[in-house]
């Protein structure tokens, strides 16, 4: 009994050490969760989120980045995230060792000014929202201990310039570093800052938005009302006689269609009186080329002296305008083709013209309202087709379609530019003509029309004689 008690011994005594070597070999692969500055499970799911949003290999738990995604600066992680960064960031710590200035959250949330936040929380000004973040990155490592009092450039391609006091305060620009060396990671270091570091090309763009607003919600001398509610010009009520019940007008009463044109404006004063509309078909070329990306669409209009004196024309008459006008890359993408043959340009910015005045809201009410509205343009007789897509509104059909892209370029209550994402052609534009077979010219309801009115002419005929040999007069106004 004791050589079998001896085995079995032996045999457990093997298999336990066969488990624990399996165990300490498998212990190295498990992740390491990162050192989270403010505690709790958050900054792992963040920094789970930061690994996936990279590419296959991700980044060190132990990282620089990581730790900015998990630290308390907040608000600046939530602009990083975004501003679409993750990837850009992860590949310049790859690269090389960096040094982020982080700013405290109060200087993003109260200190900050509000209409400024709105500018770079805008989809339109996401590059300008990177390059102000990318500026607050340095591609090296500058800890407390070795700060270089000089001008060094960031990430944005803008430089920023160090300081560093007698009394050993440090500077970055015009704000000051409270926490120094607040991160440090083994890839970079991140330092506390009292605000946000604003580079001159993003405050420069905001300037111009900001002025490009005020000109635009300006009305011009003259200028028609036009009624909130509707989004049209407003009519002047007919004068009422004295002791008259109240009448009230129709287009007031009426709710407004996709098929409702509103009515020529009214001219300042009286009827002798008119609108500048080639200074405002000026105004309207010289803001796209403020406002950028449509210098070609400027330049045709500027080229084109018919088309742009005809649109001054219409206004001086005292009609609206709504120009769809697409952006400079859709533009790039016409082929010489289409604009080769006499009179392309000029159809084709025709097609873009509404003789509406629309703005972005109504636009996008009618198309939630009626789903499909079709809008005259001055190309006749083709129209535009808008519906709802996306939480915009799309025109065109199929691969010719284009997305509202920047609304309200420029709204005067005569002239309105809504810019788009692609040129719109009309049908018979986008597919070659096809010649048409003979027999498919024949269509079988015709002829077999003509076979029945052979058969009923003989029967007729046929009556008409019964009726003479029996001696009869037909009543049949036919036979007589």
């Amino acid at each position: 009994m004791g050589a079998p008690a001896y085995g079995a011994v032996l045999l457990f005594a093997l298999a336990l050490a066969a488990g624990a070597a399996a165990a300490e070999t498998a212990r190295p692969e498990e992740p390491t969760l990162p050192a989270a500055a403010g505690g709790g499970g958050d900054g792992v799911v963040v920094a789970a989120a930061a690994v996936v949003n990279g590419s296959g290999a991700g980044v060190n738990s132990n990282s620089v980045l990581v730790a900015l995604l998990d630290s308390h600066y907040t608000e600046l992680a939530e602009l990083v995230e975004k501003a679409l960064l993750l990837q850009t960031l992860e590949d310049a710590v790859g690269r090389h060792n960096v040094t982020i200035f982080a700013p405290r959250n109060e200087a993003l949330e109260r200190d900050l000014d509000p209409e400024f936040k709105r500018f770079l929380l805008e989809p339109r000004n996401l590059k300008s929202l990177q390059t102000l973040l990318l500026f607050h990155v340095l591609p090296a490592r500058h800890p407390a201990g070795s700060w270089p009092a000089a001008s060094h450039p960031t990430l944005s391609g803008e430089d920023v310039e160090l300081a560093a006091g007698a009394n050993g305060s440090m500077r970055v620009a015009h704000a000051a570093v409270t926490r120094p060396d607040a991160v440090l990671r083994p890839d970079g270091v991140i330092h506390g800052i009292e605000r946000l570091l604003v580079p001159r090309s993003v405050q420069e763009d905001f300037n111009r938005r900001r002025s490009l607003a005020a000109i635009s919600a300006v009305l011009p001398t003259g200028a028609p009302e036009v009624d909130p509610r509707t989004h049209r010009l407003k009519k002047p009520a007919p004068p009422v006689l004295p002791g008259a019940p109240p009448v009230l007008p129709v287009w007031d009463a009426m709710a407004p269609g996709p098929s409702i044109a509103p009515a020529p404006a009214p001219g300042p004063g009286n009827g002798k009186h008119h609108f500048d509309g080639h200074s405002q078909v000026k105004d309207f070329i010289q803001t796209l080329v403020l406002y950028g990306g449509y210098n070609e669409l400027a330049d045709i209009l500027v080229n084109l002296t018919s088309l742009a004196t005809e649109m001054g024309r219409l206004v001086s008459e005292g009609y609206v305008l709504t120009v769809l006008a697409p952006n400079d890359e859709a533009m790039a993408r016409l082929t010489t083709d289409q604009l080769s043959e006499p009179g392309s340009p000029e159809n084709i910015l025709y097609y873009h013209m509404i003789p509406e005045y629309q703005t972005e809201e109504s636009m996008y009410n009618a198309v939630r309202r009626f789903g499909k509205v079709r809008y005259d343009t001055l190309r006749l007789p083709h129209k535009v087709v808008a519906r709802e897509a996306d939480g915009s509104v799309k025109f065109g059909q199929g691969e010719g379609s284009a997305y509202l892209f920047d609304p309200d370029i420029y709204t005067d209550g005569r002239i309105s530019v809504q810019g788009i994402d692609a040129v719109l052609l009309p049908e018979d534009d986008k597919k070659p003509a096809t010649p048409v077979s003979a027999p498919d010219r024949k269509a079988p309801a015709v002829t077999g029309s003509r076979k029945s009115k052979l058969r009923r002419g003989k029967l007729l005929e046929a009556t008409c004689r019964m009726a003479g040999v029996f001696g009869q007069r037909s009543r049949l106004a036919s036979c007589q």
